[in-house]
């Protein structure tokens, strides 16, 4: 029997490389993108090969209401990795209040919610997991990124809270810190701040989005069947 996992944001590198993982092990996925038709069409063609069933899924995740549109596309269900999100730099004087709003709701808000009107497909079989891709920021928080470590934050007290709610029903809520990984979200850095990066993370390099997608696996996986509430910090060893 088929089973199938929505991916949020799976047209973004992290969401692509844990996509391609998941369909490599058998699963099937929906595979969430906002504005990014063009990646998300690119990795349904990378994903032809495996032989399950991808479903391309459209939704805006910062608007209110976005998370109704992408919930009524989705059927049977046993997983749900939320990874759909932006970054947002600058001083918190600066910070506009359509910015925080937007910055919220797609990384607080609309997860909340989506889990919310998604919850009954996974209640009903009694199983089910929840990874949350949250951000190293959302653990110890980051100087000219203070919203968008306080977001992030408040994706990790969510894990916690309703990884409790949920361990009775037999669904596992998990979430994953990245590091710095190697995505267009460091593509604003300069070769040599990218170097004084490296030089601060013990095991001395980026991480790459598959070192991601194999800690999403390991979360969804039987390996991980007595985890719950927990976050997987994949840094490098930069916070430990």
């Amino acid at each position: 029997m088929k089973k199938f996992i929505l991916i949020t944001g799976a047209s973004g590198a992290i969401g692509q490389a844990i996509a391609f993982r998941l369909a490599e092990e058998g699963y099937s996925l929906y595979l969430h993108y906002h504005s990014n038709h063009q990646g998300a069409q690119s990795l349904l063609q990378r994903l032809e090969g495996f032989g399950g069933e991808y479903i391309p899924v459209q939704a805006d995740l910062s608007e209110r209401g976005g998370y109704k549109k992408l919930a009524s596309q989705i059927y049977s269900l046993d997983a749900i990795i939320h990874n759909a999100g932006n970054a947002l730099y600058g001083l918190l004087q600066d910070l506009e209040e359509p910015d925080a709003e937007k910055l919220l709701q797609v990384h607080v808000t609309s997860p909340m919610l989506l889990t919310k009107e998604l919850l009954p497909k996974m209640l009903s079989k009694k199983s089910g997991s929840i990874v949350v891709i949250s951000s190293i920021w959302g653990q110890t928080g980051a100087a000219y990124e203070v919203a968008y470590s306080t977001a992030k934050g408040a994706q990790l007290a969510f894990v916690k809270a309703l990884s409790k709610e949920l361990a009775p029903s037999g669904i596992r809520v998990n979430a994953i810190a990245p590091g710095a990984i190697e995505t267009p979200m460091l593509s604003d850095f300069s070769p040599d701040e990218l170097a004084v990066l490296k030089e601060e993370i013990p095991l001395s390099r980026l991480g790459q989005p598959e070192d991601i997608a194999n800690g999403a696996l390991f979360l969804l996986s039987g390996q991980a069947g007595y985890i719950t509430g927990q976050t997987l910090s994949i840094n490098g060893g930069w916070h430990v």
